[in-house]
């Protein structure tokens, strides 16, 4: 069975194999899967309740958060003395794209 879908150039895909690495590299460990399911599911969160979502230090939890950011999953903004957090949902859109185009 052929799909009608246009094969894209080899730069193409070049840079999807480059973003899927980016991403999956972000994906791949379980409290940064968790943190991602907790700012999905509650929209927005502020650090101190993440570090409790994933039951780690609040360093740890930063490298983490850190990790998602760089990525594009993760957004923050600084509210007063606190930093918001949320789902990115263009990157994530993206991410999903890729992945169904595998």
């Amino acid at each position: 069975m052929s799909k009608s879908r246009r094969s894209p150039s080899p730069v193409d895909e070049g840079l999807e194999a480059e973003e899927l690495a980016t991403l999956f590299k972000a994906l791949a460990h379980p409290a940064r899967i968790r943190l991602l399911q907790h700012l999905a599911s509650h929209g927005t969160c502020y650090f101190g309740k993440l570090s409790d979502v994933v039951d780690l230090a609040p360093s740890t939890t930063s490298q983490h958060v850190k990790v998602l950011k760089d990525a594009g999953l993760v957004l923050g903004s600084a509210e007063e003395q606190r930093t918001c957090y949320c789902i990115n949902p263009d990157r994530v859109a993206m991410l999903k794209r890729l992945v169904e185009a595998l």
